[in-house]
């Protein structure tokens, strides 16, 4: 086999592979513009209608809310204690440092249902079921791995030398946390802010034992309209998350081209 037929063969299966990874989303997107009175594809008509509908029940908009106050209170919480546990990581020389980190990245080895089912009965015997900071508090805790991750990388950038030389010229330790630290890993703590929002907002296991009747998120929402009937409604839905996760992937990488441009500038 030449190389050029081994490159053709490579891109057709990385067109392959492409084509039926996005072939459903297009489909769903398609289907929630459906004029039909049921899920249908492709539809015979076009419209709006099931958009309408979805931005018109107060129950969607109630789930919309809940997921978006719940995420970014997820998020503010797994960014200042992963930030914190990254740099400690990082910085730190302390013994079972390793056993720790171990520690802090088991909730993406255990399966969500068992963080689910303990962190329910915990909330049932505390009153705690549909209490929304405590469900940010729970999704914190699957969204900590994600945000420790990323800033471990970003705080590999930040070189020890330069809180060193911060130091001796009588910086406290707090301005140069603020000052050298924070700046230089800036990026990675915007990623790892929107990436733990993005755990939040499309949690469902934890969030089907907390959420209660109160604070319904959207993907629980999903999951009892999906229960109860399939209508267009849940395309239209399903497409909007979508498009907040591009929009939020999107904004990640422009600030990071715009990060790395203002740094590859020249130094007058």
């Amino acid at each position: 086999m030449g190389p050029v037929l081994r490159t053709t063969l490579v891109r057709a299966v990385v067109v392959l592979l492409c084509f039926g990874l996005l072939a459903p989303i297009v489909i769903v997107a398609i289907a929630s513009f459906s004029g039909d009175g049921y899920l249908k594809f492709p539809p015979e008509s076009f419209s709006t209608r099931w958009y309408e509908r979805f931005l018109g029940d107060a129950r969607w908009r109630s789930a919309i809310l809940n997921s978006l106050m719940i995420g970014v209170m997820t998020s503010i919480l797994s960014t200042v204690i992963g930030f914190l546990a990254a740099y400690a990581m990082m910085r730190g020389e302390f013994r079972f440092k390793r056993l720790l980190l171990s520690l802090l990245l088991t909730p993406v080895i255990v399966p969500h249902v068992v963080t689910a089912v303990a962190v329910y009965f915990l909330s049932a015997r505390f009153g705690l079921v549909g209490v929304r900071p405590w469900i940010a508090v729970a999704h914190t805790v699957v969204a900590l791995p994600v945000v420790l991750v990323i800033l471990q990388s970003a705080l590999r950038t930040v070189d020890p030398a330069l809180e060193r030389a911060a130091m001796v010229c009588g910086c406290t330790r707090f301005g140069v946390f603020r000052r050298v630290v924070l700046p230089i890993a800036l990026p990675g703590v915007v990623s790892a802010t929107l990436f733990s929002f993005l755990t939040s907002f499309d949690e469902l296991v934890i969030s089907i034992f907390l959420a209660g009747i109160r604070s319904e998120t959207l993907p629980v929402r999903i999951w009892n309209s999906l229960l109860l009937e399939v209508e267009p409604t849940i395309a239209a839905v399903s497409t909007l998350l979508i498009a907040v996760t591009v929009l939020i992937l999107g904004l990640d990488a422009l600030i990071r081209r715009i990060r790395e441009g203002g740094s590859a500038l020249p130094s007058s």
